[in-house]
């Protein structure tokens, strides 16, 4: 019997943020995955080591979370002014499934990095030391991003003294500017509220009547009052995703928060559209013990918001949510911006599970329509691992 070799692809594992990646240039991808499609979803499934029935991706480069299942590829940017092209595909863990609906925020913060690392940048762009601009042309939802990526004797710099909860060990800090966050989803206009509204009413079975913010900003989210779904906005981990009615709950709301963002024509399509919509649910200032020990005192905060992602709470918070939050926090009368207290303001800093995140967001009225033009936070990014991945020749 013949057997398949396997073939090695050059390939780099990083963490962005608190999420972790194969990251790849596309030019070193085989010539058939160089292009979407089928054989491109099957060579990352391969790699990820999906779909896996026992959840663990043993198989594979996942880690078992939604914070590491993902996959980006990279390559020169054909767009004017830009330094990278950057495509983001979160996989699905236990099905065939590859998600390009949206943006990964954490791996962004690694994608200045990798591209500078990779000789995608135009030498001459880089200072020797200092910090070096990458322009990021975000592909998924045609979108701008500039990473401020710190440079030292000529290389980057990754560690250093910044501190990320969620993220176990100090790094440089890369500052990221998301500019013109409200994305263009089908069906979604380009308007930041799909609804045209700052709080809807959403008719959820099992619920009845909810009050949402929908907002395209980041990622499309769907914002909803802790205390309307019964909880307080303290919880960690342990508290929901061990819950499988639960779980299926949030996906409910999710579906139907899709269907009237107009990013779906059927709630059964949600199952095939994972990654996007986010819900995520907010409460007012309230102390907690964070999932590391720490307390987090109701003073250092401005609100409290946990976020699901690919059918879990995520243990920290997605770099998009934090986007949307931003965005949502500057506009007053949204669900977010009322946790926080209500009233203009121009960042927040928010409790999730691993601890406080600040973000920052520029809005503005003009004719009736509220726009952002740019959300800001920083983040840390390192490379864990350079060299090949390996998958059977047959996977694709």
């Amino acid at each position: 019997m013949t057997h398949v070799a396997q073939i090695k692809i050059p390939a780099t594992y990083m963490r962005g943020g608190t999420s972790k990646g194969v990251f790849f240039r596309l030019q070193d991808l085989p010539a058939v995955a160089q292009v979407p499609g089928a054989a491109r979803d099957a060579l990352l499934l391969r790699v990820i080591g999906s779909p896996d029935p026992y959840g663990k991706q043993i198989d594979g480069m996942g880690g078992a979370t939604s914070s590491t299942s993902k996959t980006v590829i990279l390559s020169k940017s054909a767009k004017p002014d830009h330094d990278v092209d950057y495509l983001f595909g979160q996989v699905s863990i236990d099905k065939a499934f590859v998600d390009w609906s949206g943006n990964c925020g954490n791996l962004s913060a690694a994608v200045g990095s990798f591209a500078i690392s990779a000789g995608l940048v135009d030498a001459a762009r880089l200072p020797h030391n200092g910090v070096a601009v990458v322009r990021i042309w975000q592909a998924n939802i045609s979108k701008t991003i500039i990473a401020h990526v710190p440079m030292s004797n000529g290389e980057v710099q990754e560690t250093g003294d910044f501190e990320l909860d969620g993220v176990t060990f100090p790094a440089a800090e890369v500052q990221l500017e998301f500019m013109n966050p409200a994305a263009d989803e089908d069906g979604a206009g380009g308007s930041m509220f799909p609804t045209g509204n700052l709080v809807d009413d959403l008719d959820v079975p099992g619920f009845g009547s909810l009050k949402v913010t929908m907002i395209n900003a980041g990622i499309p989210t769907i914002f909803v009052n802790a205390e309307a779904i019964g909880y307080t906005g303290t919880e960690l981990q342990d508290a929901i995703n061990g819950d499988a009615q639960a779980l299926a709950k949030f996906e409910t709301i999710r579906a139907h928060g899709a269907l009237r963002m107009g990013l779906i024509k059927d709630v059964a399509e949600a199952a095939n559209r994972q990654h996007t919509p986010k819900v995520a649910f907010v409460a007012k200032p309230a102390a907690y013990v964070s999932s590391s020990g720490k307390r987090v005192n109701a003073g250092d905060i401005d609100l409290l918001v946990r976020a699901m992602s690919m059918g879990k709470l995520h243990h920290a918070m997605m770099g998009t949510a934090a986007v949307a939050i931003g965005t949502a926090a500057a506009i007053p009368g949204t669900l977010v911006n009322l946790a926080a207290g209500g009233g203009l303001r121009e960042a927040v800093r928010f409790g999730h599970p691993s601890g406080t995140l600040r973000v920052g967001a520029q809005a503005a009225q003009v004719d009736g329509e509220w726009s952002v033009t740019k959300a800001i936070m920083s983040r840390s990014a390192r490379i864990l691992m350079e060299g090949w991945v390996r998958v059977p020749g047959d996977a694709f």
